[in-house]
């Protein structure tokens, strides 16, 4: 993953850490939530247009790349065209499984820290 894609989760995440209280809560405040959007026969659902639109923008870029290069992506993808999913479709899937495993690397990531919150935490030594 390029290092603007997890910076603007972090971001996302870090400006509403109350909001992670579950995955479905990171997928909204991500965007990634599926909302129904069914009309006679057809049972499909879409992506909740709410949500930060930086953070969706780094899951699209993340799903993109792995669309083009994991071999698991591409399997899945495949099998998931083959059920009669549309690209858009299979996207929307694949942006809410990444959703769900970046959750545990930025809760992680948000529990720990800053390097200069650990300096300010120590006393100064005062020089003689």
């Amino acid at each position: 993953m390029a290092l603007k894609s997890p910076a603007s989760l972090l971001v996302s995440a870090g400006d509403n850490p109350d909001r992670l209280k579950s995955e479905a809560s990171f997928a909204a405040l991500c965007g990634v939530s599926p909302l129904p959007a069914s009309s006679g026969r057809t049972d499909r659902h879409r992506l909740n247009r709410g949500g930060d639109r930086a953070a969706n923008c780094a899951l699209y870029t993340v799903t993109m790349v792995r669309m083009r290069y994991d071999e698991r992506t591409r399997a899945y993808v495949q099998r998931r065209t083959t059920q009669g999913l549309t690209k858009p479709e299979i996207m929307r899937c694949l942006k809410r499984y990444i959703a769900r495993e970046l959750l545990p690397v930025i809760r992680e990531a948000l529990a720990q820290p800053a390097p200069h919150q650990q300096d300010q935490d120590q006393p100064t030594p005062i020089a003689a």
